[in-house]
């Protein structure tokens, strides 16, 4: 048996648009596919994952501390993402498991650039109008009228990576007068992309539209609920590429059912995968898209090479690029 069993989790794109990532990994042990449900207790995903070592994570499933708990030997996960907030870091730290992440510059074109493609399509009415074409009703064309988003004001909440980004292809591309709120950023790191800085109750009250590009944190979780939809602008866009447990589902089902949000675009959930009774796509003003504004081919290519380069690591003996935690007494 070979001392390396790659696991490969939940992720719908690893090796099958690149193999030659696959057969990097196959160099060096025994790798296999994975798909169980995003719910599944610790103890569960623990036994299916018995005898590997090492882990490539997509968005689910959890590692909980149940999970290390049950788990025997194990070296690495490799997040094929940005984010971490599906492990539990100070379980996998007394497990002496290192987790390792992609560097955010990796994503940060793709997933701003989808944010805003997202966000034209709702403004511009583009999915319906489609629609509306192939059923041969061109003619209809006079109900698909949509609104600019030139010379607008955009709130933009989180300007780390992906929202700098995003604030740039608004202010630079757009002319869009842009209020950023971040707590964790200067007035001067904001105003270098080109936005205000901002308190949240002023970007809610005068922001046309909102583009949400922050991490989940314990603080953030549900940020966006009813009191902070009431404090928007009457018929306000907003536009999600970050993580769907930012707003409250049931309090944004309410803004779109009473009119006060124009519309909404997301690539993300609360919980996924997402199925077609989701209460969003009952609003023809909703687009939604599963959780691909990383899913261009120059990303995804750099993200499978980050995570196979992190199990080559690993078997060097070295500590991965961008390990969430960094104690070089893991590879002992």
């Amino acid at each position: 048996m070979s001392k390396y069993q790659i696991a490969i989790v939940n992720s719908s794109s690893f090796g099958k648009i690149f193999p030659e990532h696959l057969r990097r990994l196959e160099a060096l042990g025994t790798v296999k596919h994975f798909t169980v449900d995003g719910e599944i207790s610790g103890k569960e995903l623990a036994e299916v994952l018995h005898g590997y070592n090492v882990i490539i994570a997509s968005v689910t499933p959890f590692f909980t501390k149940e999970f290390f708990e049950y788990k025997d030997e194990l070296r690495l996960i490799s997040r094929h993402g940005i984010g971490y907030n599906n492990i539990d870091l100070e379980a996998a730290k007394e497990k002496g498991t290192i987790v390792s992440i992609i560097p955010a510059l990796v994503e940060r074109d793709a997933v701003a650039e989808n944010n805003i493609t997202n966000l034209l399509a709702i403004l511009r009415c583009t999915v319906e109008a489609d629609a509306s074409v192939k059923k041969d009703h061109w003619e209809n064309r006079a109900q698909f009228v949509g609104r600019a988003l030139f010379n607008k004001t955009v709130g933009v909440i989180g300007v780390g990576n992906t929202g700098s980004c995003v604030v740039e292809i608004l202010r630079n591309g757009f002319r869009c007068e842009v209020l950023a709120y971040d707590p964790y950023k200067s007035d001067l790191y904001l105003q270098s992309f080109g936005a205000k800085k901002v308190e949240l109750s002023e970007l809610l009250a005068s922001a046309d539209i909102i583009c949400l590009c922050a991490n989940l944190t314990e603080e953030n979780y549900h940020m966006i609920s009813t009191a902070e939809i009431k404090k928007m602008k009457d018929q306000v866009y907003l536009s999600n590429s970050a993580r769907g447990a930012l707003i409250d589902e049931e309090a944004l089902v309410a803004g779109l059912r009473s009119g006060k949000i124009a519309g909404f675009a997301t690539d993300v959930l609360e919980e996924e995968p997402g199925r077609k009774d989701h209460p969003y796509l009952s609003f023809e003003n909703v687009v939604m898209t599963p959780h691909t504004s990383a899913y261009t081919r120059e990303c995804l290519e750099e993200m499978g090479k980050k995570c196979v380069e992190d199990v080559e690591r690993i078997v060097a003996g070295r500590l991965p690029e961008r390990s969430v935690q960094s104690q070089s007494y893991y590879l002992v």
